[in-house]
């Protein structure tokens, strides 16, 4: 995916701009609900404030928080899944897509 935030931007419209690309995602399974975004009904990211919370994989979330990428989001009852805070908005669309596929079912690459 491309990256849409060479420059930061007011959060809302980083978060417009990253929803609108994936909205046009080939699968055509992302919805927006406010400043939630969804993949068949299931919430995978959202803004907060200036920052994205993503729903990532403990394991992919852990290696983020060390890598102080990003920090622990609200706690979750979901075993094996946390909420990470992302502030840099170039970190969004990766890892947006990386939660985006975990909520699909499958496994995030973890590029980053």
């Amino acid at each position: 995916m491309a990256n849409p935030f060479d420059d930061q931007l007011p959060p809302i419209e980083a978060f417009d701009r990253l929803a609108a690309q994936l909205l046009d995602d080939p699968d055509r399974d992302v919805s927006v609900d406010g400043s939630s975004l969804l993949v068949r009904g299931k919430k995978f990211a959202y803004l907060d404030g200036d920052s994205l919370l993503v729903r990532l994989p403990a394991g992919r979330a852990d290696d983020l928080l060390h890598r102080n990428i990003g920090e622990l989001g609200p706690f979750d009852d979901d075993e094996g899944e946390s909420w990470v805070r992302i502030t840099d908005e170039e970190d969004w669309v990766e890892l947006a897509g990386e939660a985006h596929e975990f909520a699909g079912g499958r496994m995030p690459g973890g590029e980053s």
